[in-house]
């Protein structure tokens, strides 16, 4: 007898049905008489054994009020991903586990996949609790365990989740800059003008008045202070920022009340992060952002200048284009300090980037610390065979004085191969030469050959031959 042919992964949302029917606490049967089938085909459609079509995908989001988003197989990806990433911890190293596993846990149990993903991430802050309380305990401090949680990885998840675009706060600093006919070319004086209105005076603090202090608002005396170590561009940011909090307060809760969200640090982070996405907004409207954005390229640097905003602001504001009917290259970014931390990324373009270990040393963000302030291009492959075509360039803080720390960062900021031609930076390029081959972390990559290789990978056991030293330590052995 014939086998059945591979479901499509697309089509693979049975388990996600059998949750949701679970959650609300329907039969089969029930559920099947309010999408009219039969309860044998909805055992079959939860089974993964048939296909959910198109009109009952409609049915199910009226049943449920779901956003198909939560549907969607990018979300099964990011997730299996996160897994892979999980087990590539050598405390899993005797399991044995292949991505296939990891992939079928994900389609079959999403919840269960979910919670383990969870729970390792409650184990490595308990890790890190463990070690800050030895710490404080024996310099005689107190502790609190809520400190070890780290409210950016929660935001960062929302931000994702959400695509980094909410076309609520879009229209928001649309109607401010209408009802103010704000010119971007004059956008500093015009936000003076809107505070100035709201009974806000706004003025420059000399640094000894406030050493380190950049911006702070006093709404008792009714006064904006900013630091006279802003450029004007960075204070322009500021004053929209400060606006947000100040008009659409009930908006930023609005859009902060999330699952993800679960701590109060986290909340408040998430604040601060859409009041910048409103700040953006109001510096680089969307329409006339999107298409110069379009018209040169995304040229950053002519960007920046053109609408006053700085290379990272315009970066971010680059991987917020996703208005449907107006969007722009789906881009991924990140930031990373010298020692490789990330501390910012967004990936709308399937890249993924660690969250447990350290990233590939041979990403151009790590290069661009060699040339300071020069853009470097790269043409990557990673291990799935998607290439990526990326740039990336440092950036030094410029806040403070001669005896100020001059903190450098890099950011990155890529896209898939296919929108690379749509690049100003692609130009003289040859498209079609070797990509570098780079992958998420060590542990998930199968490059064994690799000379930056830090740790075996997760997919072959580690052997030591005494008599034999490869170019890499890791380089797996002929014959063994």
């Amino acid at each position: 007898m014939p086998s059945a042919a591979p479901t499509k992964p697309a089509a693979r949302l049975g388990a996600k049905i059998r949750v949701l029917r679970r959650q609300e606490g329907l039969s089969q049967v029930q559920l099947a008489e309010a999408l009219g089938i039969s309860p044998s085909y909805l055992n079959l459609i939860e089974g993964n054994k048939r296909p959910l079509t198109a009109p009952l995908l409609i049915r199910l989001a009226q049943q449920f009020k779901l956003d198909l988003k939560a549907l969607a197989p990018e979300e099964d990806q990011r997730l299996s991903d996160d897994l892979m990433e999980v087990f590539g911890d050598p405390l899993f190293e005797a399991l044995g586990l292949q991505a296939q596993d990891v992939r079928e846990l994900v389609q079959n149990s999403p919840d269960l996949a979910r919670g383990v993903f969870e729970l390792y991430r409650a184990y490595q802050h308990a890790q890190d609790s463990l070690g800050t309380l030895s710490t404080k305990l024996s310099d005689g401090q107190g502790f609190d365990p809520e400190a070890t949680r780290l409210p950016s990885e929660e935001v960062g998840d929302f931000i994702q989740q959400r695509m980094n675009h909410f076309p609520e706060l879009e229209a928001a600093a649309e109607a401010f800059c209408d009802s103010m006919a704000l010119d971007v070319d004059h956008t500093y004086p015009g936000l003076v003008s809107a505070f100035e209105i709201r009974g806000i005076r706004v003025r420059i603090h000399r640094t000894s008045d406030g050493p380190g202090l950049l911006r702070r608002f006093d709404p008792e005396r009714r006064v904006l202070s900013l630091s006279e170590l802003l450029p004007q561009r960075s204070r322009t940011f500021q004053l929209a920022h400060q606006l947000a909090l100040l008009e659409h307060s009930d908006l930023l809760d609005r859009l902060a009340t999330h699952p993800l969200l679960r701590t109060s640090a986290s909340l408040a982070l998430a604040r601060v992060a859409l009041a910048n996405y409103f700040a953006s907004a109001v510096l680089m409207p969307y329409e006339r952002f999107f298409r110069a954005a379009k018209a040169e390229r995304y040229d950053i640097d002519i960007l920046a200048r053109r609408f006053q905003a700085s290379f990272e602001q315009v970066c971010h504001r680059l991987t917020t284009l996703r208005r449907p009917g107006a969007e722009g290259v789906p881009f991924h970014f990140l930031r990373l300090d010298i020692a490789g931390n990330i501390s910012k990324s967004f990936s709308a373009s399937g890249i993924r980037f660690a969250r447990f270990s350290g990233a590939c040393p041979r990403w151009n963000a790590h290069a661009a610390f060699l040339t300071p302030g020069l853009i470097r291009t790269q043409i990557s492959e990673m291990p799935d065979g998607r290439k990526y075509f990326c740039i990336a360039r440092t950036l030094q803080k410029d806040t403070g004085g001669y005896r100020g720390q001059h903190a450098m960062q890099a950011v990155g900021l890529g896209c898939e191969m296919g929108h690379a031609k749509e690049l100003i930076y692609s130009d003289g390029l040859r498209l079609d030469q070797p990509p570098v081959p780079i992958g998420v972390t060590c542990r998930l990559c199968e490059r064994t050959d690799c000379e930056q290789r830090a740790f075996p990978p997760m997919q072959q056991a580690f052997k030591v031959e005494e008599n034999l030293r490869r170019t890499s330590f890791y380089a797996r052995i002929e014959g063994t």
